[in-house]
């Protein structure tokens, strides 16, 4: 529904105006009267938008009027990020000079009398068109309403990140050992066992299936034991390809279907495996049949478990009867309500709320994601009004109705703040069952201009990252795992169906073939990987010649596409039709070179080309993309250099190069100082990043990626490095360069690197800051640095594959804020840690997670 996020972007429109950068712009370009009366109209119509979202199930016209209020909204937001752009190009022309001649300046739209003549006259239609709307609004008789309904206290919630937390999991004890049972014994039926488990959406069938996956007695009796989450047309090639992954963590993407078949019986020969297929949509007999052939190499006690809604897939896959999941008893509910609605002290404290409480749960009917959901719900809420309001919700009648809980997990969406309801429409754009890093969605989100910071303490990539955390505590977002201090999450499949009923005036998924968009449609997501079985595809999908997609924001894809899919005619139709886009992405394509046009996206934050394997050649115009936060260019091989006027893209935060360059001298990147994140791979001619002047005075991440020769990098200068990854590469470590390593990193990853000794002995005078330090593959590591336990905040260490360590230091076991230890393949070191006998284990055991050579030897949740 339009209206479910139309409220939060009002609020970004009017923090926009609000937002230092555009004041400034507003007031070079003399439209200061133009842009207060928009603010007061546009302030006016928002103060009724809650109560139109209410009202709008039951008034079609009032639906109609918030439809048209969302494209005028919309047409807004172009016009003030148009202006925000050309302040961010005028500072960019006084800082390093114009690039055309006089003439042609003066008489282009960059001239800023005839640059403030056309601003002014779109605010004005833009104006007009709201107080049209605006006085509209009176026939429906709108309430003031506000956005917090009087609650103003927030509660925060710790969170865990173990992967299945059988704490969390209440009422499935009989289910778990039922299934186990199945699993365990041994039989003489040579046919392979398959064991559906059923139920409807958010009763926990992946999680049951969890629950035993990851049973100690399970794990005892299966040589492998694999998880893929299937695709929803059951595509066998991905589905092969996620359990040769998940078995043996090779990705497979460039092997055909004939090679991945060959594979998957090459690893599953002989052997006794379990695996689980979760989710599974489809009821197409024949591409089961199919991979159920592929899987009868295995030992005759291989086992699967199938997790689906449908009995119809459970009788087509199953061999055994399927086991139904019921819903909780209310007794469990009420358990799992009261761990995540209050504080433990709390619930003796609130015996008017545990009353209500009751009322919900039994509203629920003991679907524990409902459950769940709702309590994280009311975690944040404490007033006794509040929580009548969820439990007197209409909504209920509805899920009574159509015996359908979605109503009533969308309580948990309407009562997000306003900031929060359009970052988790977003969530639509992504592939069901997809997991996401938090990362890459915080970048999304920066994309289209939905982070916003009121102080200068936080970077917008951090408060992304808030973003993420507290759509977590809300459990909207689910599997939440750390890696490299990255979170890393799923999004239950019923949660993925909300994101995509409140986004679907603005989102669409469409195919290569999809013919025509809705006009109101801003942002897409290709679902097609490859050609295979569209006939009408002659190099650009149809949609996007049509006059709907000029509109569009952005163009995402959501899997690794095929060869063939972005030619050069996809890039031209995109750059020449789309001018509004924010976030454009063109992976694995098949051109040689960028038109030079791509300049003409004014608006454009976000430009993903990797592993476009035959682009030579970058256009100097691209350095006319102020607005650009992030460009990646990673796997480019064939990139023979950066464009020499990098320096004016003063808004990139995020440039990831592949390029055959011996030295980035030359392209100006070492004077962007709004770079966050620099990162290099596969560079095999990189011998030097720059010399002399260097203004990367925030850059907070740097990684170097197979990069072929030894490397120089001013660490000197990067006076805001935090994060240092170096994977197979070399560093030109210079008697000069080793006293200048002062530096203030909270994240050390090294992977395959000689040089690991000489590095560890020059960080020895940086900062104690350390939160996170990663070793892989480094047979060259021979001891810990005892400057390490210095670092009293060191909260993870991985120690992976590194034969030559024989000792822990002394000083670990003074570093009291360690949380998870792990030490993988370090023959000697791996026996001094084994838990009691080890002589190193006093030095470790009070670290509460510890795993030693996969084993999980110690594991509490703290």
């Amino acid at each position: 529904m339009a209206e479910s996020v139309l409220f939060g972007i009002a609020e970004g429109v009017l923090w926009k105006i609000a937002s230092r950068a555009l004041q400034e712009a507003i007031t070079i370009y003399g439209v200061e009267n133009q842009i207060s009366e928009l603010r007061e109209t546009l302030a006016a119509i928002k103060a009724v938008l809650l109560d139109a979202e209410e009202q709008q199930p039951k008034n079609h016209r009032l639906q109609l009027w918030l439809d048209r209020l969302q494209d005028v909204f919309y047409d807004a937001e172009d016009v003030l990020d148009e202006l925000e752009c050309e302040a961010l190009r005028k500072q960019e022309l006084s800082r390093y000079g114009g690039i055309n001649g006089k003439v042609r300046h003066f008489f282009s739209l960059s001239n800023p009398i005839m640059f403030r003549a056309k601003i002014s006259h779109k605010i004005k239609e833009i104006r007009e068109r709201l107080s049209r709307i605006s006085t509209d609004k009176d026939q429906f008789s709108l309430n003031v309403r506000s956005a917090d309904n009087g609650v103003p206290h927030i509660r925060s919630r710790e969170m865990t990140y173990s992967f299945i937390n059988k704490s969390d999991v209440f009422g499935r004890d009989l289910d778990r050992k039922r299934i186990i049972e199945l699993l365990l014994p041994p039989t003489d039926d040579k046919n392979l066992l398959v064991i559906p488990i059923v139920g409807i959406g958010g009763l926990g069938k992946t999680t049951m299936a969890k629950l035993v996956y990851n049973d100690d007695s399970v794990k005892e009796q299966f040589e492998l034991r694999i998880w893929v989450c299937v695709p929803e047309d059951f595509d066998l090639k991905k589905t092969i390809e996620g359990i040769i992954e998940d078995a043996t963590s090779q990705s497979l993407g460039n092997f055909d279907i004939q090679q991945l078949q060959t594979h998957l019986q090459n690893t599953i020969k002989d052997k006794k495996y379990l695996l689980v297929l979760d989710d599974v949509w489809s009821n197409d007999r024949r591409k089961w049949k199919e991979l159920k052939d592929l899987l009868k190499v295995g030992a005759s006690e291989s086992k699967i478990i199938v997790t689906t809604r449908s009995s119809e897939v459970a009788s087509i896959m199953g061999t055994h009867p399927s086991h139904n999941l019921k819903g909780l008893s209310h007794e469990d509910s009420m358990t799992l309500f009261k761990k995540w609605a209050f504080d433990e002290k709390e619930m003796e404290l609130c015996p008017k709320l545990l009353e209500i409480g009751n009322d919900i749960v039994e509203k629920t009917q003991g679907v524990p994601l409902l459950v769940k959901t709702l309590g994280s719900l009311l975690y944040t809420k404490n007033k006794e009004r509040y929580w009548k309001h969820i439990r007197d919700s209409e909504t209920w009648e509805i899920v009574e109705a159509k015996k359908d809980i979605m109503p009533a997990l969308k309580l948990s969406y309407d009562h997000l703040p306003s900031h929060l309801k359009r970052c988790f429409s977003m969530l639509s754009l992504y592939p069901r069952g997809h997991k996401i890093k938090g990362t890459n969605l915080a970048d999304l989100w920066m994309a289209f201009g939905l982070i916003s910071s009121t102080t200068n303490e936080l970077a917008l990539e951090d408060i992304g990252v808030e973003y993420v955390k507290e759509l977590w505590k809300r459990s909207l977002i689910q599997e939440v795992e750390e890696h490299e201090s990255v979170l890393a999450f799923k999004v239950h499949d019923l949660v993925h169906s909300l994101a995509m009923s409140v986004a679907q005036n603005d989102c669409s998924i469409v195919a290569l073939d999809t013919a025509e968009i809705s006009e109101g449609i801003r942002y897409v997501s290709l679902s097609s990987s490859s050609l295979k079985g569209i006939s009408n595809f002659n190099g650009v999908p149809p949609f996007l010649k049509n006059p709907t997609s000029k509109r569009l924001r952005a163009i995402k894809l959501q899997f690794k596409v095929a060869d063939g899919v972005i030619t050069e005619e996809f890039s031209k139709i995109c750059i020449s039709k789309c001018n509004s886009l924010r976030y454009l992405d063109l992976p694995f394509g098949t051109f040689e070179k960028m038109p030079s046009s791509i300049c003409k996206l004014k608006q454009l934050r976000m430009l993903s080309l990797q592993y476009n394997k035959r682009l030579k050649k970058l256009p100097d115009t691209i350095c006319e993309l102020q607005s650009l936060l992030y460009l990646s260019l990673v796997g480019c091989s064939e990139l023979a250099h950066l464009p020499k006027n990098m320096k004016r893209l003063i808004n990139l935060r995020y440039l990831y190069i592949t390029t055959k360059q011996k030295s980035l001298q030359e392209s100006g990147i070492q004077y962007l100082e709004n770079l966050h994140l620099l990162g290099l791979e596969g560079c095999k001619n990189l011998e030097v990043l720059f010399e002399g002047t260097c203004r990367l005075i925030r850059l907070r991440k740097l990684e170097i990626l197979d990069c072929g020769r030894p490397i120089s990098v001013p660490f000197g200068e990067l006076t805001a490095l935090e994060c240092l990854t170096i994977t197979k590469s070399q560093l030109t470590l210079t008697q000069e360069s080793r006293s200048r390593f002062s530096l203030n990193l909270r994240t050390l990853v090294i992977q395959k690197f000689e040089q690991v000794m000489e590095l560890l002995q020059c960080l020895e005078g940086s900062a104690c800051t350390l939160d996170t330090f990663f070793v892989y593959d480094c047979p060259s590591l021979t001891a810990i640095p005892e400057w390490l336990s210095n670092h009293t905040h060191l909260r993870l260490i991985r120690l992976i594959r590194c034969p030559n360590l024989s000792f822990m230091p002394q000083g670990i076991q003074f570093l009291t804020a360690l949380k998870e230890l792990r030490i993988i393949h370090c023959d000697e070191l791996s026996k001094r840690c084994e838990p009691q006998i080890g002589q190193d284990w006093h030095k470790i055991a009070h670290v509460p997670q510890i795993k030693l050579d996969r084993k999980r030897v110690q594991w509490t949740d703290d």
